[in-house]
């Protein structure tokens, strides 16, 4: 299996290159069959992987597999290679790439069927899935960033799916241009690193980072680039608006990029890379403090959204903001595990805003909604075990991770811990509203909705009752020593977080401080569940359709903070006021002026001149006898 690393990746690309070129002759279900087999190949192939590397750290190697495909630049000095690096880190996300990808392909089908471009879309889904493995299998930072710029295409080409509607493609345009902002970031930290450390290897760089010392000004600056890099992709302060923008895409996309895979390759990379960020203590205060700004942020604005995939998105950036807490705190393991639960519950709750959309005619509106549980029973059991995951109550899996993340927060500062509980209250309220509105009270769509309102079918079903599973037991994956477990993920990844951990001073707290932090943050969130349940339930309430009489907070919330238009007024029109004066100032009258002035007083000056040219012989003998005289005066005086 060692040395068949590389059909991992390659499989989804055959699949994108058979999909794109046979788009228009082959039938849908032999896309979807295609489309879906290479990745579910790729799949199992990774779990062979998984066991093999489990099995050497079973027997206490570090389970590293290497695959050397050939040497890619040689100039002077610098050799990179494309090389693929397989640990415990990265099996563990080939697993959530391809085994989600499997089952948001498996959605696809019958999400899609009736759409046009079928064929198309697959191809982008498996284009998708080969640039996010060569992110996660690279063995260097080059490789890395090859896979990073492909899942950003990939992205602008999903988002903008349905590029006929305008503002889908200027979405999708959102999301590519923010993203070049954190990838420029990359770019350059890649330069430092080469200049830095004459490798991009990560072996290489991350053993000879071991000789600098702690707050080195080099590794500061590297770091900090790179964590400019992670808030573009992952979507925190000050550039995450693209994100809930990327809903504009078909629901599987928001699934399987914006919430299990694409969106956590910037904490993934920080992971990677954790012995270079905890030699920079600054810049992980500066991630714990923008992780935690963000999550409660973006909290805040989903309290009040009425589209029911734009509180889900603002809800992907809430949680990215607790993983960015937990790798500020120094707590990787911690934030790389919620980042395994959040891909299971994310995942789940947008497949099945996805089902609920499919079942009400693509309605999305949660106002015209209401008492859908009798008709879409999955899709209503599938989206509360996802709601009471994501809450965190136990014995879901959002319980585990959040927990280990804000434990480490109290741990370092317990100003953290309570921002980080503040926003877990406001995550079980507007999760707990979002299910109320959707299938609790009196159905207030049309007739035509209701007369339509069925159950999707069961390749859109399957794939939630999975996901579901994973949800309730996915917390067993690293059940913490003070509830009576080994944290089973802790000691898989400890040679991937080992050097880290060496150089860093842990702060740790007594088992009981962690039982009553526990026990108040179940409290608190079952306190806000039934608060949502009095309001939106027990009242009848259901949010205004005329947003005027909207009023403090709620209208900021609802406003989004206005941080769209802040950006339109600071950013967007001063840019676009400057292009407009260097195209018609500077370019039209100062470099065209000069181009053109140069050119007209050629033509005028060969327009003069040639009127010398009359044919007349007297003339000709005239201007002779001038020059003559002309080159005697200028000898004569000259001596």
């Amino acid at each position: 299996m060692r040395d068949l690393i590389w059909l991992i990746p390659l499989l989804p690309l055959i699949g994108f290159v058979i999909n794109g070129i046979g788009r228009q002759v082959l039938s849908k279900s032999l896309v979807g069959f295609i489309g879906s087999g290479t990745v579910f190949i790729s799949f199992l192939l990774s779990c062979t992987l998984f066991v093999s590397i489990y099995e050497a750290r079973a027997l206490g190697e570090t389970g590293r597999i290497s695959q050397h495909i050939f040497d890619w630049i040689k100039i002077g000095n610098l050799e990179v290679s494309l090389s693929f690096l397989v640990d415990p880190l990265s099996a563990i996300m080939l697993l959530v790439v391809t085994g989600i990808g499997f089952l948001i392909h498996i959605y696809s089908i019958g999400y899609m069927q009736h759409d046009g471009g079928f064929a198309k879309y697959f191809a982008y889904l498996n284009l998708f899935i080969f640039f996010m493995l060569v992110l996660v299998m690279g063995s260097n930072y080059l490789v890395m960033f090859i896979g990073w710029e492909g899942v950003g295409l990939c992205s602008y080409l999903l988002i903008g799916f349905w590029y006929k509607n305008s503002d889908y493609g200027a979405a999708a345009k959102k999301a590519f241009v923010m993203n070049r902002i954190g990838d420029l970031g990359f770019l350059i930290a890649i330069f430092f690193i080469l200049n830095t450390f004459g490798s991009l290897e990560f072996s290489t760089v991350f053993e000879s980072a071991k000789s600098f010392p702690v707050g080195d000004l080099t590794i500061l600056t590297i770091t900090l680039l790179l964590f400019v890099a992670a808030t573009g992709k992952s979507a925190q302060i000050p550039l995450f608006t693209w994100l809930p923008d990327a809903m504009a895409g078909p629901t599987p996309v928001s699934a399987l990029i914006h919430a299990a895979t694409m969106v956590t390759a910037g904490i993934y990379m920080i992971a990677r890379s954790n012995i270079l960020f905890v030699l920079s203590p600054l810049t992980l205060q500066i991630i714990a403090i923008i992780g935690v700004c963000t999550a409660l942020f973006a909290a805040a604005t989903a309290l009040t959204q009425n589209d029911i995939k734009k509180v889900l998105a603002y809800s992907t950036v809430s949680q990215l903001g607790y993983m960015f807490l937990g790798l500020g705190v120094g707590a990787f393991t911690g934030a790389f595990f919620h980042v395994l639960t959040h891909a299971f519950f994310k995942a789940l709750l947008f497949l099945g805003a996805g089902s609920v959309i499919h079942g009400m005619s693509d309605e999305q509106d949660m106002r015209k909604m209401g008492g859908l549980k009798k008709a879409l029973p999955i899709t209503y059991m599938t989206m509360l075990i996802g709601t009471i995951a994501i809450s965190g109550i136990p014995p879901f899996s959002g319980f585990f991770s959040k927990d280990e993340i804000l434990a480490y927060a109290f741990a370092a500062n317990p100003v953290y811990w309570v921002l980080g509980f503040i926003g877990a209250l406001m995550t079980a309220f507007y999760m707990f509203r979002l299910i109320y509105l959707t299938f609790f009270g009196s159905f207030r769509g049309t007739d035509e909705q209701k007369h339509h309102l069925h159950e999707s079918p069961k390749s859109m079903t399957l794939p939630l009752i999975v996901l579901a599973v994973l949800s309730i037991f996915g917390g067993m994956l690293n059940l913490p020593e003070v509830l009576g477990g080994q944290a089973w993920l802790a000691t898989f990844l400890s040679p991937v977080f080992a050097d880290g951990a060496s150089l860093q001073h842990m702060h740790t707290i007594t088992h009981s401080t962690e039982y009553m932090l526990m026990g108040v943050s179940v409290v608190g969130v079952l306190v806000m569940a039934f608060v949502a349940y009095n309001k939106y339930v027990k009242q009848g309430s259901v949010p205004e359709h005329d947003q005027v009489s909207r009023t403090g907070l709620a209208k900021l919330s609802y406003h989004k903070f206005y941080v769209d238009e802040i950006y339109e007024l600071l950013i967007i029109k001063p840019i676009n006021w400057l292009s407009v004066f260097l195209a018609r100032i500077v370019d039209s009258l100062g470099i065209d002026g000069l181009v053109n002035g140069i050119g007209k007083s050629s033509f005028m000056t060969g327009k003069g001149v040639r009127l010398l040219q009359s044919g007349n012989v007297g003339f000709y003998l005239l201007l002779m006898v001038v020059g003559a005289i002309a080159i005697f005066l200028y000898g004569l005086l000259s001596f």
